[in-house]
């Protein structure tokens, strides 16, 4: 690095631009999407709070759907049951209440996915999904893990591998089976309950490999990871204990002092939480504990994670939480229900829509929710649509968390940067001109973007190098949420791989 630095020295004195890097792409030259993008309908306000539409797979869909997210301007739908046997469907979602479909693939190992991480690797993109095989007579066991799809195309998504993770039980839904996945870099982290989580090296999707296992001591059942830069916020499958770990090394992951806490409600008693998020600041708790509703807990300090209030629904069960700017929804099992969070101490419920069977998740995609059911459904009714406010979303993602924290000196050479919004944002948009990492003489660091939900990340090809200082900008005008709004407000930050910043 340091030799670098001499080159450019050397060229500038001699009058050689040519040595100087290279201006890095606009924020918004990332391209255009293939679909048309999220919701772009305004209602009135009698339309609010019913269901416009019903969202189905195809004919072996058995009615078990959860977690819906947007890529490329599609919507994607997983319809996919705990025990498997089920698929992905891709909508143009720009008139929600009248969705069309416009790819769709059926696989028997899909297993019911609760989170959906997205790579960009050689010019492709890939997902990761939960996998339940059948009998492996090698193994003498029902075997599981994760699955990668290339859905470069969503008009024609295609199976690229699996890999079998060791320890992996089933028919138990919840004790050593594969419960969410979290994409962040190379590393794939998939939650297995009482194997506490994987770590899988996806750097080739087509040939995962296992690089590690992390169980927790004293054990906690793993629901789900959430990584963002070195920070993984390892959360539980019905109860109320979090770990904050240091995951620079994903093969050793850390604890971090101060990072373990129980999710308690106003008067500070332990509450069990069904599943945990994170969005901009916040990690987010679906209580299930008498009553559902949320908790939400500030997690700038990962040494000191503070609890910044939450809602109690007494007659609620809560299943999976989502955050939209100052808005909260959570599927609260009986009903989901939409929160007021612009004042995170005092949340005000200002909404519930309904759907028949198990209503464990409400996911915004805009203004308008979907609702989806895991269990009882109605017959093709599984998921639905509907509207909870008048206006189309227009107001952009906001950064508000980020690791490594501005000014931070002695990061590891294998660390992550990780950006954490107060809104889902659409993966096509993040690229190098929109999420800009460069070294201290100016020039674009070559890496890898992920994307999941709120978080979007960054791993330098080669590592960082020693006694470096680096730069990170999330520019105005580049990375967009599913409603086309691109970030205002860029956020800047350093850190330093050495004793201290670089001038």
């Amino acid at each position: 690095m340091r030799l670098r630095g001499a080159v450019v020295g050397a060229a500038l004195l001699a009058g050689c631009p040519s040595n100087l890097p290279e201006p890095l792409p606009e924020p918004d030259a990332w391209g255009t999407l293939t679909g048309p993008g999220g919701p772009a309908t305004t209602f009135d306000a009698a339309d609010l709070w019913t269901e416009c539409a019903f969202l189905d797979g195809g004919e072996d869909d058995n009615d078990h759907h959860n977690f819906v997210t947007m890529f490329d301007g599609y919507l994607l739908m997983p319809w996919i049951p705990e025990w498997s046997a089920g698929g992905l469907t891709f909508f143009d979602f720009a008139d929600p209440c009248d969705p069309i479909k416009v790819g769709e693939v059926f696989h028997s190992d899909l297993r019911e996915s609760h989170t959906t991480g997205f790579a960009r690797i050689d010019g492709r993109t890939y997902a990761a999904f939960d996998y339940h095989g059948a009998y492996d007579p090698d193994e003498d066991a029902i075997v599981g893990g994760a699955h990668f799809w290339d859905i470069t195309d969503p008009t024609a998504p295609a199976f690229v591998s699996e890999i079998n993770l060791p320890g992996y039980v089933y028919p138990d839904a919840y004790a050593r089976v594969s419960l969410a996945t979290f994409w962040q870099g190379p590393y794939v982290f998939v939650s297995g309950a009482d194997n506490g989580f994987w770590v899988i090296d996806a750097s080739n999707p087509a040939e995962p490999t296992l690089l590690s296992q992390y169980t927790p001591d004293p054990p906690l059942r793993v629901g789900a990871v959430h990584v963002i830069g070195d920070v993984a916020m390892v959360s539980a499958a019905e109860g109320s204990r979090t770990l904050l770990l240091d995951v620079s090394d994903p093969a050793e992951p850390q604890p971090i002092p101060g990072g373990e806490f129980h999710v308690t409600d106003d008067d500070g008693v332990p509450k069990e939480y069904y599943f945990a998020n994170t969005g901009g600041r916040y990690a987010l708790f679906a209580r299930k504990e008498n009553g559902g509703g949320f908790a939400a807990y500030d997690l700038t300090d990962p040494t000191a994670p503070t609890r910044v209030g939450g809602y109690n629904t007494p007659d609620g069960n809560g299943g999976y939480v989502f955050r939209l700017h100052d808005t909260m929804f959570v599927g609260d099992s009986n009903f989901a229900s939409v929160f007021d969070f612009s004042d995170p101490s005092s949340p005000l419920e200002i909404g519930r829509a309904d759907l028949e069977g198990d209503l464990d998740t409400a996911t915004p995609i805009g203004n308008v929710v979907v609702l989806s059911v895991d269990d009882e459904a109605v017959p093709d009714e599984a998921s639905s649509v509907v509207p909870w406010t008048e206006e189309p979303d227009r107001r952009a993602p906001t950064a508000e968390l980020h690791f490594p924290a501005d000014g931070a000196t002695f990061v590891p050479l294998g660390s992550r940067v990780g950006v954490s919004f107060d809104e889902m944002v659409e993966f096509r948009t993040v690229f190098e001109g929109s999420f800009r990492v460069t070294d201290s003489a100016g020039f674009p660091v070559e890496g890898m973007f992920t994307g999941q939900e709120n978080v979007v990340s960054f791993a330098p090809t080669d590592g960082w190098f020693a006694d470096t200082t680096y730069a990170v900008e999330i520019a105005a005008g580049g990375i967009q949420d599913f409603s086309g709004n691109a970030v205002e407000t860029p956020v800047t930050f350093r850190f330093s791989t050495g004793r201290e910043l670089a001038e």
